[in-house]
């Protein structure tokens, strides 16, 4: 099966990055139950591509190895694009190789279900997570935040979305490129669908100066270094920069920092169904919630406490289930104003 792709990419730099990133990791001895409802035994690798960050990855598979020690990882992390890449090579020698793919943002992970290459989940969704969060495919592991990133002292601090096409961000902002970035396809499918604001927002961004670069990281590196004075980014990159003393200061702007839901799910060519089973158990797991939180996420199993959002703060939320099948219309629509 040849995949439809949604995004454009590179597949020499996915592959590179593969060669780079794959990381094996293994331990002997039995499994036990994870702190949930599937349990997996004996000595298995899990392999899974994802685009949620090193540390968080890190943190919730140390936190599924210590409950099940027979289990090891071959981990590609990259990019959504990449990842993209990575898919659609794989679909060109054989089928997909991971077993499951953990993503930043619902519109690509439901674009691979509708081609295919997911499966219907393996576990029950635990009590207390928002329906909406799932689909038959897809289940939520965290919830992200995209807001302002401003550099220290610059003023006037953007008060709402719409202050960033006024004169005095006149070439002042940075935006990250949907085609590369997850969390960026929320942002642009949250103003696309807003009365007031829709792809003519874009378009006035673009005439105001603002700048396309790659990720949400480089946003915030470009603010700190100065080359941009705002920029939109993730609550989740701009709360440790700070906390290292970057001179970046957050702004969470109205109507409301643009919420996603990051997924997980199984892919259809597994084979290692009570492993799969197991891992996603865990990752909704009080303990596995908890690591999640700890490495700057908002976790989405109730009770479980993770970054706050700021006093009299907002969230505003664009409606998935709108925005599935106009992916690549939207993405197209913005590449004419940004370029690819």
């Amino acid at each position: 099966m040849a995949l439809p792709l949604h995004r454009p990419f590179r597949l020499g730099a996915a592959l590179a990055l593969a060669a780079t990133t794959a990381i094996t990791a293994a331990c002997s001895g039995s499994a036990s139950a994870s702190p949930g409802s599937s349990a997996a035994t004996g000595s298995y690798t899990i392999t899974m591509y994802t685009s949620a960050t090193q540390k968080t990855v890190d943190a919730v598979v140390a936190g599924y190895k210590r409950t099940h020690p027979g289990a090891s990882f071959s981990i590609y992390r990259a990019v959504t694009g990449d990842i993209n890449a990575r898919i659609a090579a794989d679909e060109r020698t054989g089928g997909v190789r991971a077993d499951v793919i953990w993503g930043t943002d619902p519109l690509s992970m439901e674009a691979y279900a509708k081609d295919g290459i997911l499966r219907a989940h393996p576990i029950t969704v635990p009590a207390g997570i928002p329906a909406q969060y799932s689909t038959e495919y897809l289940i939520p592991t965290r919830l992200l935040y995209n807001v302002l990133v401003v550099h220290k002292g610059f003023t006037p601090v953007p008060a709402s979305w719409s202050d960033l096409t006024q004169p005095a961000y006149r070439g002042k902002v940075a935006i990250s490129d949907p085609a590369a970035a997850g969390s960026a396809f929320a942002v642009l499918g949250y103003f696309a669908q807003t009365p007031g604001y829709g792809m003519a927002y874009f378009s006035k961004l673009k005439a105001n100066g603002a700048v396309q670069v790659s990720t949400p990281t480089e946003v915030v590196t470009d603010v700190a270094d100065g080359r941009y004075q705002v920029g939109i980014t993730l609550d989740s990159l701009v709360r440790p920069a700070i906390k290292a003393g970057s001179p970046v200061e957050m702004a969470w702007p109205e109507p409301g920092a643009i919420a996603e839901y990051s997924p997980i799910a199984v892919t259809a060519n597994s084979k290692k169904t009570a492993a799969d089973a197991a891992f996603l158990d865990y990752v909704l797991s009080k303990p596995g919630q908890q690591e999640i939180a700890a490495t700057g996420w908002q976790p989405v199993l109730p009770g479980v406490p993770g970054p706050r959002i700021p006093a009299g703060g907002h969230e505003v939320w664009p409606n998935w289930n709108a925005l599935f099948p106009q992916e690549k219309q939207l993405l197209t629509r913005y590449q004419a104003i940004f370029g690819a």
